[in-house]
C-alpha cells in the first residue's frame, strides 16, 4: 500500500488528503440526514394535538424545536400562528431556508473533492510522462527501469484521482437527493400545519 503511494509521487498527498476529507463529510451526513432524526413520524400529529387541547407551553415549545429540524420549521410556525396565514407561512419559510442550510453542510467540499481530484490524478500523469520523456531525451530509450517508473506515476496517480472523485460524486448526488426528499417532507407538513390553523377545512396530520 504504502509502495504505491510513493510509487505515485507527491501528488499521493492531496489525493489522500482529499479521500480522508470526502469520508468524514460521507460519514457526517450519512448520521445527520436520517429521516427519523431530521422529519420524526407524529411530530406534527403530537404537536397539533397540544396545540388543540390547549396543552402546548414554551417549555414544550422549546424541546419541540431542538428536537429536530421539522421541529424548528413548526414552532416557528407556531409562533406566528396568531398574526395571520401569511405571516406564519413568511416565517416557516424563512426558518425553512435556515434548515436547508444546515441541511446541505459540507455538501459543496464534498463535491469540491469530487470535481479536483481527477484533476489531480490528470496532473500526475501529465508529470510522470514529462518525466519519461526527460529521461528518453537524456538517455535514450535504453533504460527500461527509469521509463517504467515515470508510466507507473502517472497511471497510479490517475487511478487514485478516479477512486477518489467517483466515489465522492455518487454520494454528493445521493445526498443532494436525500435532501430533496426531506425537504418535501418538511413543505408537506408545513403545509398541513398552515391550513389545520386558518384553514376552512379539517386537514388529516396523521
Amino acid at each position: 500500500m504504502f509502495e504505491v503511494l510513493f510509487a505515485g509521487g507527491w501528488l499521493m498527498l492531496p489525493i489522500v488528503a482529499c479521500s480522508i476529507l470526502a469520508l468524514a463529510i460521507c460519514a457526517n451526513r450519512l448520521m445527520v440526514l436520517r429521516p427519523q432524526l431530521v422529519t420524526p413520524r407524529g411530530l406534527l400529529a403530537e404537536v397539533w394535538e397540544l396545540t388543540r387541547s390547549g396543552t402546548m407551553t414554551a417549555e414544550r415549545l422549546k424541546v419541540i424545536r431542538s428536537s429536530s429540524p421539522l421541529g424548528r420549521i413548526i414552532v416557528s410556525g407556531l409562533n406566528n400562528s396568531r398574526n395571520g396565514r401569511d405571516i406564519m407561512k413568511e416565517s416557516i419559510q424563512e426558518e425553512a431556508s435556515h434548515v436547508i442550510h444546515d441541511l446541505e453542510r459540507f455538501l459543496n467540499p464534498l463535491g469540491t473533492v469530487a470535481a479536483v481530484t481527477p484533476l489531480l490524478g490528470l496532473l500526475g500523469t501529465v508529470i510522470g510522462m514529462i518525466k519519461v520523456f526527460l529521461e528518453i531525451m537524456a538517455q535514450g530509450t535504453g533504460n527500461a527501469a527509469i521509463l517504467a517508473g515515470g508510466i507507473s506515476e502517472a497511471l497510479i496517480t490517475t487511478a487514485a484521482g478516479l477512486s477518489v472523485a467517483i466515489p465522492a460524486l455518487v454520494m454528493h448526488r445521493y445526498f443532494q437527493r436525500r435532501i430533496d426528499t426531506l425537504v418535501l417532507t418538511m413543505e408537506q407538513e408545513s403545509v398541513k400545519l398552515v391550513e389545520a390553523i386558518h384553514g376552512d377545512r379539517e386537514v388529516d396530520i396523521h
